[in-house]
């Protein structure tokens, strides 16, 4: 077995137990926080959190992958300050995330720019999984980009080949957000084979937005993991068809390839609460245990097979750390 590290220490990978492999608990806008009153409450937002992820483990889920870098308002105090005060096991990542440009500071560093120079975003990333984000000493444990429907930009792909260089070099995971409907996880496992990944270790994510049985199992078949991890966000896929493909999949003997979660953020300060209410009314971590699970085992689902999924897969996934 290996150790796999979380925000309050590492942890035998044999004790993951279920595991939410794709959410987060504060997406946020720190430039915005940092000017001006945009009606956040940050610490109520971090007892609201405590509340959740307690209930969410009461449930029976024992491992939660924040999946929120850069580019999304990674807070690591925050966090840890909800890691410190529950059970849970949570493993924070560390990468950009970008449908367009890169942050200005990389405009003038880095590959191609007006002053060259190696890419430094790199060695942000393996310091992170390394040595710990800033002076926490929390060490992240999964690497993340993104490509949506924009396709590959500019910004997109170096990002993407700068997480390809600090996997090969660090052994951890990679997942991928994707654009399911354009099918851009095939452009993420392209550029990852270029870049010398074994798809084994890449999950592409987002997955599930697409009930394409011939898209879904293509990407599996090349040997990827797949998130089908929005479940509650049913402005995308709505609720029985997310069901009706996963088991299909399954069915198919697809199960050792797929992750469930929901994609759920306590706060998500892009979103008007409101909106959310309207459009996403079961979105929730809970909403695995309380409504996908059951309609799964309606379907025919096995309890070996969601175990597969919730437990063995995210191991697995974590246990392989060996570099290239």
């Amino acid at each position: 077995m290996t150790t796999v590290p979380t925000v309050t220490g590492t942890v035998d990978s044999g004790s993951l137990g279920r595991t939410l492999m794709h959410e987060h608990l504060f997406v946020l806008s720190p430039e915005l926080h940092g000017n001006w009153d945009i009606g956040v409450d940050l610490d109520a937002a971090v007892a609201e959190a405590i509340t959740r992820v307690r209930e969410v483990h009461a449930a029976g889920f024992d491992t939660f992958v924040d999946l929120t870098v850069v580019g999304t308002g990674r807070n690591i105090d925050l966090i840890r300050r909800v890691a410190e005060a529950t059970d849970m096991n949570i493993v924070v990542a560390t990468g950009l995330y970008t449908y367009m440009d890169l942050p200005h500071y990389f405009h003038y560093r880095g590959p191609d720019t007006l002053f060259g120079g190696p890419e430094p975003m790199v060695d942000f990333f393996v310091r992170d999984i390394e040595e710990g984000i800033l002076d926490s000493g929390v060490r992240a444990g999964m690497l993340k980009c993104a490509i949506d429907a924009p396709g590959l930009t500019a910004g997109v792909e170096r990002t993407a080949r700068a997480v390809a260089v600090a996997h090969r070099r660090t052994g951890v995971p990679i997942t991928v957000h994707t654009h399911a409907h354009s099918e851009s996880g095939r452009v993420m496992q392209r550029l990852f084979t270029e870049e010398g990944v074994d798809l084994s270790r890449v999950i592409v994510g987002h997955s599930g937005d697409s009930d394409d049985i011939g898209y879904l199992t293509s990407l599996m078949d090349a040997g990827s993991y797949i998130g089908m991890d929005r479940c509650g966000v049913d402005v995308y896929l709505g609720f029985e068809q997310r069901v009706k493909t996963i088991a299909a999949l399954v069915e198919r003997g697809y199960a050792g390839r797929m992750l469930l979660s929901q994609d759920y953020a306590t706060l998500n300060d892009w979103l008007d609460p409101q909106m959310l209410a309207v459009a996403t009314p079961r979105w929730s971590y809970m909403h695995l245990h309380n409504d996908v699970l059951p309609a799964l085992r309606e379907a025919g689902v096995s309890e070996a097979d969601i175990d597969r999924m919730l437990i063995d897969n995210p191991r697995e996934i974590f246990e392989r750390r060996d570099t290239y």
